[in-house]
């Protein structure tokens, strides 16, 4: 029996350019990491409208089983005249079957920038165990969305669970904010917002202290079109809910990865212009 789930998050970038071989360059580096599960976000149709999607794409390079939930459709000219319509939304990629699927739509939806929690059940060699991927605004200036975003994900993770029987939960995402923001520091039990307070690890502070831990870095060209967001922060998460008097829970590794270039000099690029979080996490009791 397995006694630790291997869970990895990436923003996959959408369909932007080089698709292909930023969709090779992930498979490659997934592949060599064995993950159980990988949580995705920002994943699109690859033709940007309908259909096969860049996590079907690979799901099955990885022989991991997709389930995809649309967080936003858009219509022709919604970004901008002579601009296609498209949709994009979230996925889980599971080695192991799924039992239940929930979707949630998360407060402060706009016209062009919706988000959802997809939560899915697993049927892990250690029993069922909810695994969530999510995606918030933004801006800079977007921390009372976000702070609503986190209050409404944390009763969708209550709702599956969290007694001190209940087996642990993992929450993956691109959260656009740093370990510092209120929306971050209320996950993480230090601040109560909506008059409620929670508590998940942290999985690359358990492991790392202080470290930094980039995942929006200057070091990967593909940020340089939205440099105006600030480079250089950490901004996505693997974290998992209080750890268990009989281990369960425990983080027992956490690291950045996905940060290999494929080429050389301007023709080198990333996977996506977000590097990816790995973590290792307890799911059997000791």
């Amino acid at each position: 029996m397995s006694a630790t789930a291997r869970v990895v998050t990436l923003n996959l970038w959408g369909n932007e350019p080089p698709l292909d071989r930023r969709l090779a360059l992930a498979t490659r580096q997934l592949l060599a990491l064995a993950p159980d599960v990988v949580c995705l976000q920002e994943v699109r149709p690859l033709d940007g409208r309908r259909g096969r999607t860049t996590a079907d794409v690979l799901g099955d390079a990885l022989d991991l089983v997709p389930t995809y939930a649309v967080s936003m459709r858009w219509p022709d000219g919604a970004f901008g005249p002579g601009r296609p319509g498209g949709e994009e939304g979230l996925a889980i990629l599971a080695r192991w079957p799924v039992r239940a699927r929930r979707v949630l739509h998360l407060p402060e939806a706009r016209p062009t920038e919706a988000r959802t929690l997809l939560s899915v059940q697993l049927d892990t060699p250690s029993g069922p165990i909810w695994f969530h991927t999510t995606h918030l605004h933004y801006r800079l200036d977007d921390g009372v969305a976000r702070e609503a975003q986190v209050v409404a994900i944390d009763e969708a993770v209550r709702a599956c669970g969290r007694g001190n029987d209940d087996p642990p939960q993992v929450l993956c995402g691109d959260f656009n904010a740093t370990a510092d923001s209120d929306e971050l520091r209320f996950l993480r039990g230090l601040t109560t917002l909506a008059g409620r307070r929670t508590h998940f690890q942290d999985a690359w502070r358990h492991a790392h202290g202080d470290a930094p831990g980039l995942t929006w870095s200057s070091e990967n060209e593909q940020t340089r079109p939205l440099r105006s967001l600030d480079i250089d922060r950490r901004i996505d998460y693997v974290l998992v809910t209080s750890r268990k008097k009989d281990g369960r829970g425990t983080v027992r590794g956490c690291e950045v990865v996905l940060a290999e270039r494929d080429g050389d000099g301007a023709d080198a690029i990333c996977a996506s212009d977000h590097y990816g979080v790995m973590a290792d996490v307890q799911i059997a009791s000791t």
